[in-house]
């Protein structure tokens, strides 16, 4: 069974030129479901990141009684709405144990994020992913 996140690894694959990659990241910005407006709110935003970026977290259970975080995301920034697409691709819906053993450095070089983002933008993107990092250590404590 392929995950969003495989689907998006094969599409990076298939596109050699950079400017096709950052119209496909925004492309998948777009797709993120609508964030409402109340959850736009500064508990939920991602300090760190010089666009706005807000994460929104629900945990659950799983069978085995782990926590499962699921996310909601949004920006206001286009390129960064693909980042924040990708990021829940990677980490929603996984257990508290999933999200802080994944290896991001990895896939961000993989799909080479790393060499093509402003230092800006990457302090957004390592922001965001510490906050989830965050959110399963907490998750983990709690349970």
């Amino acid at each position: 069974m392929t995950t969003p996140l495989d689907d998006i690894l094969e599409n990076f694959e298939f596109l050699d030129d950079w400017e096709d990659r950052y119209k496909y990241v925004i492309d998948l910005g777009k797709e993120l479901p609508p964030f409402p407006e109340a959850e736009r709110s500064e508990e939920n935003r991602v300090r760190g990141c010089v666009s706005q970026v807000w994460l929104v977290k629900d945990v659950g259970r799983n069978d085995a009684g782990e926590p499962v975080i699921r996310y909601r995301g949004d920006s206001d920034a286009l390129i960064v709405q693909g980042l924040v697409a990708i990021v829940l691709a990677l980490f929603s819906g996984k257990t508290a144990r999933e999200i802080l053993a994944t290896d991001v450095d990895a896939v961000f070089e993989r799909i080479g994020l790393k060499d093509h983002l402003t230092p800006q933008r990457s302090n957004g993107l390592k922001s965001m992913v510490n906050r989830i990092r965050d959110d399963a250590r907490i998750a983990l404590e709690a349970a």
